[in-house]
């Protein structure tokens, strides 16, 4: 396939609103792609040249894009910016100054010529490398046509403008097969086990629907992390899931641990430390991968477990906000001096080539209590099985007073839902005033210029949304203007600069009423804590809408979703916009406010 035919797939996509279309569209693609080229094409459609967990990064700002083009089409900087003020888009910038500079045509060059092209740009460096990038840039975008340079400039900077995520992905992979999303579960549940969209395409295409059905965890590629559903007492849970194992809930962060012996080099182990959002963090927690080489007992293993800093002089486990200072790429051995961790490890998920995905939860605890040995960093999460309500009562009381969230409790015959959310695990968080006892966690989506004393901070409030899964779409939930210190506003306001994008997104359903100054694409999550959900017939989470009466127009049948008094707990860097609170959930959580 050549270049210029995935950027013909790319306009279309572009072109297009409709969910189902996109879903056809991509289903063309794929099956006009070879079995080599289909992973490759995956990864491009997220803006990527691999999986989120591989660390392969361009390293190019709009500056250096703004160079590249000057150089590679022979324009002047100057005017390329220009250009690229007007437009606000630096795909259709190059694609402007291409079609009238008599560059449009370009050669044919293939689609793996161009991700070869591309990945040579991400991985350069050392000295002199960002000219290298620079000028390599400049050298692909002077080759091709101007449609397929509208593509490359957008995708070192993440901004392909398509409107979906991998989940359209897999309903697309699905409709490869046979034209229907029936076979989404089985892939989804692969993928689910192996998060690398390009290997699952790859099967699917080149070895059908039947090869995913055995897939197996493999140590190095993550597993999507299970999530815990919500309940607000302890009766309802032990009504839900009989004898249970409750165990702290940790105020820290999720890491999934990946290790690998070398038998025949002795101490040459391989460890990855894996984010929630799939964020390769090895390098950032260096006591962690200290721990695990020392701790656990295993040629190989993927255990899950939450990270939580402490005070070194008093024992005392330190809150999130202090915690999440360990996430960074400098300074990374004096800051863990500073702030060390442990690792409270609660799940195993593999060991020595067998799968334990899909055992009961006592059986891999069981495993998991052989395979940590003693140390002081990798700990062993305590627990206690209780089917007495009033006893789960206690240890919730107790973990609270300890400054701890909450509870989780577990059912001990539940198995691990790899990225999936049921009731085999069930938090218990403490409750606030108000009618809403647990946090939101929202995508922001856009903000308005601010007035006032906020003025200076360019932001005065911003727009939050929940994700519907079903649909692939951000919802609306609230705009917040208050609530925030003046250092929370500056931090939005700087993170969501990064992320402009030039027109409401596709994956967004907004009201005109709520439109935004500025967009942004959907990748900070916060958390939010707010009194209670209402109605409001401005808000598209779960609204119905329908024709009038007359027919003549579309009105609102049913109000959507909205917080009342929302305000910024914290920021969410562990959490992808697709783990964000979903539509389902905000309206389990809405039932169950109305019950106090």
């Amino acid at each position: 396939m050549t270049f210029r035919r995935l950027a013909e797939y790319l306009q279309r996509l572009e072109e297009t609103p409709l969910r189902n279309k996109m879903t056809q569209i991509l289903s063309e693609l794929f099956g006009e792609a070879k079995n080599r080229e289909i992973g490759k094409i995956c990864y491009l459609l997220l803006g990527r040249l691999a999986p989120l967990y591989q660390t392969i990064e361009f390293g190019l700002g709009e500056r250096m894009i703004i160079r590249a083009i000057a150089d590679g089409l022979y324009k002047e900087a100057a005017t390329v910016t220009k250009k690229f003020k007007k437009s606000g888009d630096l795909g259709i910038t190059v694609e402007q100054i291409k079609n009238i500079s008599g560059f449009n045509k370009g050669k044919a060059l293939s689609l793996n010529d161009v991700y070869e092209a591309l990945m040579t740009i991400a991985i350069a460096s050392g000295t002199g490398s960002q000219e290298q990038k620079i000028k390599k840039l400049g050298e692909l975008i002077q080759e091709v046509d101007s449609l397929s340079a509208r593509y490359i400039v957008r995708i070192p900077i993440g901004k392909l403008r398509l409107g979906f995520s991998d989940m359209t992905i897999l309903d697309s992979l699905s409709f490869l097969i046979n034209g229907t999303k029936k076979h989404r579960p089985v892939i989804e549940r692969a993928y689910n086990l192996r998060a690398d969209i390009g290997f699952i395409a790859s099967v699917v295409k080149g070895e059908g629907i039947e090869k995913l059905e055995g897939i197996q965890p493999q140590v190095g590629t993550p597993i999507l992390m299970a999530r815990a559903e919500r309940m607000s007492s302890s009766k309802e849970i032990i009504d839900k899931i009989g004898k249970g194992a409750i165990e702290a809930k940790y105020d820290g962060f999720r890491i999934q641990a990946h290790l690998k012996r070398n038998k025949k080099k002795g101490s040459n182990e391989f460890i990855k430390l894996y984010s929630r959002n799939l964020e390769d963090v090895t390098l950032m927690y260096p006591d962690i991968v200290e721990g695990l080489k020392q701790q656990i007992k295993a040629d190989e293993a993927i255990i899950e477990g939450e990270a939580v800093a402490y005070n070194p002089n008093t024992g005392e486990y330190l809150p999130f906000q202090e915690t999440v200072q360990r996430k960074r790429k400098y300074d990374i051995e004096a800051k863990a001096k500073e702030i060390p961790l442990k690792l409270f490890v609660f799940e195993l998920l593999f060991k020595n080539r067998k799968s334990y995905i899909n055992d009961w939860y006592e059986i891999r605890k069981k495993e998991l209590k052989k395979t940590v040995g003693r140390g002081e960093t990798i700990l062993f999460a305590p627990e206690e099985v209780t089917d007495n309500p009033k006893r789960l009562e206690e240890i919730f009381q107790d973990a609270v007073s300890r400054g701890l969230e909450g509870v989780m409790a577990k059912k001990l015959d539940g198995v691990y839902r790899a990225g999936a959310r049921d009731f085999s695990w069930i938090k218990f968080k403490r409750s606030y005033a108000g009618k809403l006892t647990d946090t939101i966690d929202a995508v922001v989506m856009g903000y308005d210029f601010g007035q006032g004393k906020r003025a200076g901070f360019g932001i005065g409030d911003f727009l939050i949304g929940v994700y519907d899964n079903q649909s692939d779409m951000f919802l609306t939930i609230a705009k917040i203007g208050t609530g925030l210190t003046d250092e929370e506003w500056r931090a939005i306001k700087v993170r969501s600069d990064k992320l402009k994008v030039n027109g409401k997104p596709l994956n967004y359903e907004v009201d005109k009423i709520m439109d935004c100054d500025i967009w942004i694409a959907p990748e900070i999550v916060v958390e939010i804590r707010a009194d209670e959900i209402t109605r409001s017939p401005v808000h598209t989470a779960g609204r119905i809408m329908g024709p009038s009466k007359s027919g003549s127009a579309i009105e609102v049948k049913e109000a959507g979703l909205a917080l009342r008094f929302p305000r910024l707990e914290k920021f969410r860097d562990d959490k992808t916009p697709t783990d964000a609170t979903t539509l389902k959930e905000l309206k389990e959580m809405l039932k169950k406010q109305k019950k106090l």
